[in-house]
């Protein structure tokens, strides 16, 4: 299906975005409004790909075909001419308001806008829009390139054909898709995960258990790869912390309600393996 993607955000997310769909033979122009940020973002896919080559995963011929169909820019215009365009920013609604509303006077009508929002409802997203049928949530997982789930949102408004597209795009690149056909805040796994990582931390604040102890738990008594505490440690407990926050916002659900721990664990700025510290020392 490869054609001209657009990916605005070259944090994470978005720079492992653009990396696996570039892998599968898109043209993508990669977005942010520095060039720094971008230059990080490239760093990063030239690493990946990097290490897939040492493996014996990637050939390296490949990994360079891969990196020359990657255009950068700061430029918003550049989305013009895209096929798909997935905003990959901050998780805050205003942010991606300013985005969307940029891009619906800019893309072609027959573009599709997503969002790789992990918890904001699609339809808020898409509500500023003139095109809210043409705007879908693809909620991919990090690290993009490892992870193989891509989570499809269907907004109050996103029609069968943009769902179909966002579909065939996402399983282009390699990811398996689950479809979440009502627009509930925090989708399906970031409801899972926030509600497991909320009480786990609960748990953790009240001395009923050590963190190590409920990681074990979930690890030997549920068969998961990585504990709820370890999870927000490489996840981000800032991140996690947004997200069960905007659940719980739009829900008023208490299950979702943060601890006070996770806030004045960010507060305090142990936000996991990033700043070295979280509910472990990295």
């Amino acid at each position: 299906m490869a054609g001209k993607l657009a990916v605005v955000g070259a944090g994470l997310m978005g720079s492992g975005i653009a990396q696996v769909s570039a892998q599968a033979g898109w043209d993508v122009v990669l977005r942010d409004v520095t060039d720094a940020a971008l230059a990080r973002g490239m760093d990063g896919i030239r690493t990946s790909y990097g290490r897939f080559v040492a493996k014996g995963k990637l050939e390296e011929a490949d990994a360079d075909t891969a990196l020359s169909r990657i255009t950068t820019t700061t430029d918003l215009d550049a989305v013009a001419d895209a096929d798909i365009v997935v905003e990959a920013v901050f998780e805050k609604l205003d942010v991606k308001h300013e985005i969307f509303r940029a891009l619906d006077k800019l893309v072609r009508d027959d573009a599709v806008l997503a969002s790789n929002t992990s918890a904001i409802p699609i339809t808020k997203i898409a509500a500023v829009t003139e095109r809210p049928d043409r705007v879908v949530g693809t909620h991919f997982f990090s690290p993009v390139p490892m992870m193989r789930l891509c989570e499809l949102v269907r907004g109050y408004k996103t029609s069968d054909e943009t769902l179909a597209t966002a579909r065939r795009f996402a399983e282009s690149v390699g990811k398996t898709c689950i479809v979440v056909n009502r627009d509930v805040a925090g989708f399906v796994t970031t409801r899972l995960i926030s509600a497991l990582v909320v009480e786990a931390v609960k748990l953790h604040e009240s001395g009923v258990a050590s963190a190590e102890d409920i990681d074990i738990a979930c690890q030997l008594g549920f068969g998961h790869a990585m504990g709820p505490l370890a999870t927000a440690d490489l996840t981000g407990v800032d991140i996690l912390l947004h997200a069960a926050g905007n659940i719980y916002a739009e829900s008023q659900d208490e299950k979702f309600a943060p601890p006070e721990l996770m806030r004045r664990m960010v507060d305090a700025g142990d936000i996991g393996r990033k700043s070295g510290q979280g509910f472990y020392e990295h």
